[in-house]
């Protein structure tokens, strides 16, 4: 009966689950449109936006160890740990999003570029807010193997569905601009979509907290976990961070998550350059291109659970690293011909290795947060101590470092190979160079990925081992 009782119901597994919702809108909102949003749209040079989302990243992964840390150490019976600062971060978020796209109408480059930068830096803090207390409860809520998995599904398919939203989003709002075109109704295209957004990040934000609040309630009651009373300082956490990253199998998960997601700046930042300017796809073309490759992504979820019962995540994660390779190689060859096939033609030529693009990345969204849940997990049975913000903190630091230093690179390298915004055709050398930027960054990116996980050494019998002799330790204190 004790073994029942600590399952997790299905209402906290979705309130749960569509926390990620709005948020991995929003966030893939950011991501995949404000290069193209900053460059096209504003008329900003490629180094200067490329600078701007750089730094504000760069700030994102910096706060994430310091709110990791704060949400480790917070005491708060009504909102525990992560709930408090979630539900600050929820409406910080859906404010901030509204106004970053309604920029002043002004031809001062210096002054836009001080308008994305500034809304970038309070949407990055206010999503470290969020994300990282909300991967920690996770660990906090489910700390069985299985149950962990389960719920990382949840929080998986709400995110992918997310994520395919702003391309439903874009075909709805601007199914007939071409995104060539700087015109006054593109701007509003992605003012209408901040809207959605905002709302959505309020009404699933809302929902998570409160939805998850009595299990917090019942895991604080418990005390499954005396947790030393220690202050760290900020020097402490950076010293932690490099001794995390000398640890194999944390390395192993937070550099190859790291580059998986370098290749998706590249295919999703410049994607956008290179459909537009390169391929004349339309902007509904280039939101059904989105929605295959994140509806390929849903639909492989249980593609995925099935190859991990078979299989070690590492084995399932690797794999699906080679099915996005060979999904941008097949991209690639369609790059080669795009001067000789009509473009209505060659929509459906690219389309299919964009779905199979997003059957590999399906394994991206939840096998990577899995096995990092893995290494905590046997980190706290070594240690007998629970950092899981901590440790989700030094994760997101690591991958939003390694994007702000590519984003960076990407901005530089539109300006090298000298796009023009404001020519609706580029050069054919222009276009060389992106579809080289695109290509060739995934490629490159992907290979690290899979040489990194590689390395990665945990196996299912050793987790479940851990959590058994830890559940056995916590139900003779409750015994005694």
């Amino acid at each position: 009966m004790k073994r029942n009782k600590d399952k997790l119901g299905l209402f906290t597994k979705l309130s749960y689950g569509v926390g990620n919702l709005g948020y991995g809108a929003l966030g893939q909102t950011i991501s995949s449109f404000i290069m193209f949003f900053g460059t096209s749209i504003m008329g900003i040079s490629g180094s200067l936006v490329g600078v701007t989302i750089a730094l504000a990243s760069l700030w994102d992964g910096a706060s994430d160890p310091l709110v990791g840390h704060l949400s480790d150490h917070t005491k708060s019976k009504f909102f525990g740990r992560r709930l408090g600062h979630m539900l600050f971060a929820t409406f910080g978020l859906a404010i901030c999003n509204i106004l970053i796209w309604h920029y002043p109408n002004t031809n001062n480059e210096f002054l836009l570029a001080l308008w994305l930068w500034g809304f970038l830096i309070l949407i990055e803090t206010f999503n470290t807010f969020f994300a990282t207390p909300y991967s920690a409860l996770a660990i906090d809520i489910a700390p069985d193997y299985n149950e962990q998995s389960n719920l990382q599904g949840f929080k998986s398919v709400f995110y992918i569905i997310g994520m395919i939203l702003p391309g439903l989003l874009m075909y709805y709002f601007s199914s007939s601009v071409s995104l060539g075109m700087q015109t006054q109704f593109s701007k509003e295209s992605y003012i209408s979509i901040a809207y959605v957004n905002s709302v959505l990040v309020l009404v699933c934000g809302l929902i998570c907290v409160f939805g998850c609040m009595r299990r917090v309630h019942k895991q604080n009651t418990k005390k499954i976990i005396e947790e030393k009373k220690e202050k760290k300082k900020f020097l402490k956490l950076i010293i932690g961070y490099f001794e995390t990253l000398k640890k194999p199998n944390f390395s192993a998960i937070m550099l190859g998550y790291s580059a998986a997601q370098i290749s998706t700046a590249f295919l999703t930042s410049v994607g956008m350059h290179l459909f537009t300017y390169c391929y004349h796809f339309s902007s509904s073309q280039i939101s059904l291109l989105m929605m295959c490759l994140f509806g390929g992504a849903i639909l492989s979820q249980l593609l995925w659970v099935y190859i991990v019962k078979l299989v070690d995540k590492k084995q399932a994660l690797v794999f699906s690293l080679f099915i996005i390779l060979l999904g941008i190689s097949f991209i690639s060859i369609t790059f080669i011909f795009r001067l000789y096939v009509p473009t209505n033609v060659m929509f459906y030529f690219v389309a299919p290795c964009f779905l199979l693009c997003g059957i590999g990345s399906g394994a991206i969204y939840s096998l990577p947060v899995s096995m990092y849940a893995d290494v905590v997990t046997l980190e706290q049975f070594n240690t007998g101590e629970n950092h899981a913000g901590t440790y989700s903190g030094y994760y997101t630091f690591t991958y939003n470092f390694s994007n702000s230093i590519t984003l960076l690179f990407i901005g530089i390298l539109l300006d090298f190979i000298k796009f023009d915004s404001t020519e609706p055709v580029q050069a054919l050398s222009v276009q060389s160079g992106l579809g080289l930027i695109v290509f060739l960054g995934c490629s490159i990116a992907l290979t690290v990925s899979i040489l990194m996980f590689s390395k990665y050494k945990v196996k299912r019998s050793d987790v479940l081992k851990a959590q058994l002799k830890l559940k056995e330790k916590y139900q003779n204190e409750d015994d005694v």
